[in-house]
């Protein structure tokens, strides 16, 4: 099983759209028994809340539901249990870091990393209201991803569905 946690700042923007939208990526190829997605905060400031209503709609319009999530923080633990730790921006990864006490079995990436864009940060609609944007970043992202981690599978000779 390969068990990822994206974080972004809050957890209620940007990292939440990636879980979901990896889930649906993982449901629509009949992989949920090979993965365990979540997602947490790098901060604080906005534990307990649900996702930001201008992301839930976002989601919704391509199908994608995100009830019953309730933002949280990233712990020293979480860098223990999950394989990755997907960050939205460079500096989640500083605040990752921080929280694990570094990063001594690179588990840490950026999501656009894995759309062939190494460096580049996923847009945060918090500050910039475009959803449009994030929601494309984060797709992009997630499917290079489930790509990459799909050939990882077969390589290790998990069978796996024609065209993953």
């Amino acid at each position: 099983m390969i068990r990822i946690l994206f974080v972004c700042h809050g957890n209620i923007c940007r990292s939440p759209m990636a879980e979901f939208v990896m889930k649906d990526l993982v449901k629509k190829r009949g992989l949920e028994s090979l993965f365990e997605i979540a997602s947490a905060a790098a901060s604080r400031e906005e534990t307990g809340n649900p996702v930001y209503p201008p992301a839930r709609r976002k989601l919704a319009e391509h199908g994608i539901g995100c009830s019953g999530h309730h933002a949280r923080q990233m712990t020293k633990g979480d860098y223990e249990y999950y394989d990755l730790i997907v960050c939205m921006d460079r500096a989640n990864v500083r605040s990752v870091q921080r929280i694990a006490g570094g990063d001594p079995d690179n588990r840490i990436r950026l999501l656009l990393d894995y759309a062939g864009r190494p460096g580049q940060e996923v847009a945060d609609p918090w500050y910039t209201g475009d959803f449009d944007e994030t929601w494309d970043d984060v797709t992009e992202g997630c499917e290079g991803m489930i790509k990459e981690l799909a050939a990882a599978l077969r390589g290790a000779g998990t069978r796996l569905k024609e065209g993953l």
